[in-house]
């Protein structure tokens, strides 16, 4: 097949290059890329059968969304009972009681409903921390097999946690570890999950420092997302959080630390030593009310990724919303700018070492690729593409994904994919989760 008449903004040598022109795909790759001149009268000429005409529309890589929480779903509409005024109060009469609730049959609706939510987003590739403490056995396998059937690649991990007892923490240690001995795959990758540091004794960080060391593996753990992983790390294991995962041989260039809010200089230090990535979630820190990013303290060589929390599937707005914080912070427009950028290809760095197939739209490459429903008003060049990508590209919706040559959605339209059926899946588990969070204590 071809995709015509599009923008197609190829990634060379950190910059994004944007050519307008044809792509031709088979056997799932790009096989041709033909340049033209943007011409408007010419957008809506006759096609061929098998084409896209993209009618002037923008072509990028996919959208990465970088920390999800697919089991949080179903969570809409719950009746919360108790205090939520606080951070450790939203965990314990929402989350905590939420995920000790869902059963296999919730995990997989769950991943249906993010996976049809991702690619609406054209969101093709997704970072995920599981929790389902009392469900754990093959959950990262029912994840990844959905996630596979909707053709979306993965890295996946379960949420080690000590706060249930030490019979289910282990469990969570070994379902990482089936996880990644008999599903990983060329689409589905691993990592070993943690909570967070006031939920993990010491002894299950010395088993999860063991694996990370034999297995060559990298953590995805919650860190310092709010002041009271500090407190409670202190009060109950006489260090902080970042200590801690130092002590434990836990931080390296394959690991990620989420949200990292109540971090301070030496600690920062000692993630960009290790190499670790940040990933913000900035919709759900201020929903949560635990702080905002201290942007003008992180080291310039701490990698930078952007991820949603489970709050929604939408990775372009939260990338979008990172731009608004930091400008809100003071940065000029041309420091703002630079710090998206170099944001931009930490995150295009991060997911080429985990797929190191992953696409930059020139031939040759994955046909990997998502069309938005913008025709550029000015012209578009290297010089103004961040301007048209933050302001104009961010803004819009997704049109078409394509994915390994395969199209997934086309004119915002599912291919090969039954909604109604995945809805009437996803209403009969979530009303017997309403029922079920509403009758526990």
């Amino acid at each position: 097949m071809r995709i015509i008449n599009t923008w197609i903004c190829q990634i060379n040598n950190s910059s994004v290059i944007p050519i307008f022109g044809d792509i031709e795909i088979n056997d799932g790759k790009i096989i041709g890329i033909t340049q033209k001149e943007f011409n408007l009268s010419n957008l809506d000429k006759p096609s061929k059968p098998d084409d896209i005409n993209a009618g002037g529309r923008v072509s990028t890589i996919p959208n990465v969304n970088y920390h999800d929480h697919i089991y949080s779903r179903l969570a809409k509409g719950l009746n919360i009972k108790g205090d939520t005024s606080n951070f450790p109060n939203i965990l314990k009469h929402l989350w905590w009681k939420l995920d000790s609730l869902l059963d296999l049959e919730m995990i997989e609706v769950s991943a249906k409903m993010a996976a049809a939510e991702s690619i609406r987003n054209g969101v093709t590739y997704i970072i995920d921390h599981h929790s389902s403490p009392y469900s754990s056995e093959n959950s990262l396998g029912t994840i990844s097999t959905v996630l596979n059937d909707f053709n979306l690649r993965s890295v996946l991990c379960f949420e080690t946690t000590d706060r249930n007892g030490k019979k289910l923490s282990d469990l969570g240690l070994m379902e990482n570890l089936n996880f990644l001995n008999d599903y990983s795959s060329d689409d589905s990758k691993s990592l070993l999950g943690l909570h967070a540091s006031f939920t993990l004794d010491d002894e299950t960080l010395g088993k999860a420092s063991e694996l990370v060391k034999k297995y060559d593996w990298g953590i995805h753990i919650h860190l310092c997302e709010d002041s009271s992983d500090v407190t409670l790390s202190k009060e109950k294991y006489q260090s902080a959080p970042v200590c801690r995962l130092v002590k434990f041989n836990l931080l390296n260039e394959k690991s990620i630390v989420a949200h990292g809010i109540h971090l301070h200089g030496e600690e920062f230090d000692e993630i960009k030593n290790s190499g670790s990535a940040m990933v913000f979630n900035l919709d759900s820190n201020m929903n949560n009310f635990v702080g905002l990013q201290k942007f003008k303290q992180i080291p310039n060589e701490i990698p930078i990724l952007t991820g949603t929390d489970g709050m929604h599937s939408n990775a372009a707005r939260s990338f979008k919303e990172l731009f608004l914080q930091i400008r809100n912070t003071g940065l000029s427009f041309d420091d703002a700018f630079n710090f998206m950028i170099r944001t931009y290809f930490n995150q295009y760095d991060f997911i080429k070492n985990i797929f190191p197939d992953f696409t930059s739209l020139n031939i040759g490459n994955r046909a990997d690729l998502i069309i938005w429903d913008y025709v550029p008003p000015t012209p578009m060049n290297e010089g103004n593409y961040w301007g048209h990508y933050i302001y104009g590209i961010l803004e819009r919706q997704i049109k078409t994904v394509v994915q390994r040559g395969e199209i997934l959605m086309d004119n915002f339209i599912f291919r090969n994919i039954d909604e109604s059926k995945i809805l009437t899946d996803i209403y009969l588990q979530g009303e017997k989760l309403f029922y079920k969070f509403n009758e526990a204590e």
